[in-house]
């Protein structure tokens, strides 16, 4: 029995049992993800909540701090021209969280707010959601924090606020972040460098340098070089990189489904190209050694 048929059977028996994890049991396919906007919920015990809606943007101008989450949405998306002097990278937040944060799979913020305060395994500690925030643009844009008071930090935090809708804090959407990459399998890296030729060149550039418009704003990221990410980054990781571009990348090469809709790629080959590019050259983390403090994942660069 192949992977697709075991799904279809898995989805089948949660059907006919009447149960909500026919909407979670497996994951999706690109296409199936690409037909749903509805899903379930479920508090901290477990329990059935009403069903998550994903809200069209429209909805935004009825809330009563719509320019709040308005400013907040435009600084996700336009993070490296808009905040230029904590990012040092050509950056920005939704370069990662695909679909302004709202694609299941693509590192989506629908969970966000109501995940915080968490333990940080790699800061050893519990973190805010502004710790978290800050920690992206010291990392994965190889900036500068925010103060977590400031005006700039505040609107990110309700955009998210407005696109988790009414879920308590606690209680889960029934999606996943990512798509669960087996970390036994063995990258290679050679194979991945021409995946990348063919998969990823021709947005990301053949040298990783990525691509702007022709007023010098990101449309796609650099993966590696001076611009990019640095290494202590999650995305740094080989299977972080892979988990996350299995189900969304690449974008230019599909003719079905929603910009970043993925599916292109294998596991191996999201293993393979991720080994690949995590492991071009890259700015370093000052204070890196502070990270892990109980044990390294084992596809830590440092």
């Amino acid at each position: 029995m192949n992977k697709r048929t075991q799904i279809a059977v898995v989805l089948a028996v949660a059907l006919a049992a009447g149960g909500w994890m026919a909407a979670s049991a497996a994951p999706d396919s690109p296409t199936e993800f690409a037909a749903r906007s509805t899903f379930p919920v479920l508090d901290r015990d477990g329990k059935r909540l009403p069903d998550y809606t994903i809200p069209s943007d429209t909805q935004i101008a009825k809330a009563p701090n719509a320019d709040q989450i308005n400013y907040g949405k435009r600084l996700l998306n336009e993070t490296r021209r808009l905040l230029p002097q904590n990012t040092g990278a050509s950056m920005n937040c939704n370069s990662c969280h695909v679909q302004e944060g709202k694609k299941p799979m693509g590192a989506p913020y629908i969970n966000t707010v109501n995940s915080f305060p968490q333990f940080n395994p790699r800061a050893n500690r519990v973190v805010s959601l502004e710790d978290r925030i800050n920690g992206c643009f010291m990392r994965s844009m190889n900036g500068k924090p925010l103060a977590k008071d400031s005006v700039e930090m505040q609107a990110m935090v309700a955009y998210m606020k407005w696109l988790a809708q009414d879920v308590p804090h606690g209680a889960k959407v029934q999606i996943d972040n990512a798509w669960p990459i087996d970390t036994k399998l063995v990258p290679d890296p050679v194979r991945g460098k021409g995946l990348y030729a063919t998969q990823c060149a021709a947005c990301h550039g053949a040298n990783g340098e990525g691509k702007k418009d022709r007023e010098g704003d990101i449309v796609f990221p650099p993966l590696w070089g001076d611009e990019s990410f640095n290494i202590g980054a999650g995305l740094a990781r080989t299977y972080k990189a892979a988990a996350f571009i299995r189900n969304s990348m690449p974008m230019g090469v599909n003719t079905h489904g929603n910009w970043g809709e993925g599916g292109v790629l294998s596991d191996q080959d999201a293993v393979d190209v991720a080994e690949y590019f995590t492991h071009m050259p890259r700015p370093d983390f000052a204070g890196k050694e502070k990270d892990f403090p109980k044990g390294k994942p084992r596809d830590s660069r440092y």
